[in-house]
């Protein structure tokens, strides 16, 4: 099939962004009375037609199965592929997690396996088994053998998951370096700076040393590491007056409190700020942001459902399901 260039590609995005669940729909569901109004309103969305009969058994797995459907029709059409694969990455290294986990400890946890447009269940398996390719680029190969090396001299399941994820990191900076947009190279950066700002926060909190704090954090952002380093053993007060020294200054002001960042908040204001790099989407034709735009907000979207939907269940109030749901992308 012909590869499909980003003009050809973006009225199709403009099309799937109609699909998107308006703000003012997100309300209602917030506002619903009942959970009975909730299932209603969710079973008139194009998620209605992945749901069984039973909602609460199925809601998820609609989320997934349109989520999919959406990655699979842009893979067909994309120029570059890696651009699907920055977004989708996070469910990669999630498989990686879960799976080599399975296999360690000679458990079964293919239920855990999420699609991510790419790499299905048994090649991911095969590879984990094999230390062979599998069709998975090397960076994750590495990634693999690196866990295994660290569980056969620690016999330590947590250092899987530090590993994974500062592999991660490091993926999302070097494959956006290979897809050359600059927007989106500043995005990654600046994901990875929250990612360090939230992981240094939750380090300080949990009392954490510097050397497990060095392991963890990831050498690829614009903040240095060794300065987020050298708050650790310190106190969040000092992290917070050192955050207003850098570029994050302004972003971070509304969720501190008595001179301390609100850590709660720390996340959400983390996904906002990055879905903001996404409003100049609206005006390109020719290059991957608008699909970039698109996948965040279906994944901000999913976030949100997902948030009220348990909420609900839960019994949280109206309130404090809005303070933890994420802006939206506006097309």
């Amino acid at each position: 099939m012909k590869q499909s260039t980003y003009h050809e590609l973006n009225p199709l995005v403009r099309l799937k962004e109609l699909e998107l669940l308006s703000p003012e729909f997100m309300m209602r569901m917030l506002k619903s009375e009942d959970l009975t109004e909730i299932e209603t309103l969710f079973r008139g969305t194009i998620y209605g037609e992945y749901l069984t009969d039973d909602f609460y058994e199925s809601f998820e797995a609609a989320l997934r199965q349109a989520q999919a459907d959406l990655i699979t029709e842009l893979v067909k059409m994309i120029p570059d592929p890696n651009v699907i694969w920055i977004c989708t990455m996070r469910h990669t290294f999630h498989n990686l997690k879960a799976l080599v986990k399975a296999d360690l400890l000679d458990k079964n946890f293919d239920e855990l396996y999420i699609y991510d447009g790419f790499y299905t269940l048994e090649q991911i398996k095969t590879a984990i088994r094999t230390g062979q390719a599998s069709g998975l680029p090397d960076i994750l190969l590495e990634s693999i053998q690196e866990v295994r090396e660290h569980f056969e001299e620690s016999n330590s399941l947590q250092g899987i998951d530090i590993i994974f994820d500062r592999k991660y990191l490091y993926s999302q900076r070097k494959i956006a370096e290979q897809i050359n947009e600059p927007a989106l190279l500043e995005e990654v950066i600046s994901f990875i700076d929250f990612t360090n700002i939230v992981m240094t926060a939750r380090g300080i909190k949990q009392k954490r040393k510097r050397n497990f704090m060095s392991t963890v954090l990831s050498s690829q952002g614009s903040i240095p590491k060794e300065e987020l380093l050298d708050y650790v053993e310190v106190g969040l007060e000092q992290l917070t007056n050192y955050l207003r020294t850098t570029s994050y200054s302004e972003v971070i002001e509304p969720i501190i409190q008595n001179n301390t960042i609100n850590l709660s908040q720390l996340e959400r204001l983390g996904d906002d700020y990055l879905t903001s790099f996404y409003e100049t989407a609206q005006t390109q034709a020719f290059g991957p942001l608008p699909v970039l735009a698109l996948l965040n907000a279906k994944a901000i979207e999913t976030k949100n459902l997902r948030l009220i939907i348990t909420g609900k269940r839960v019994g949280l109030t109206e309130e404090q399901i809005r303070e933890r749901m994420r802006e939206t992308y506006a097309p």
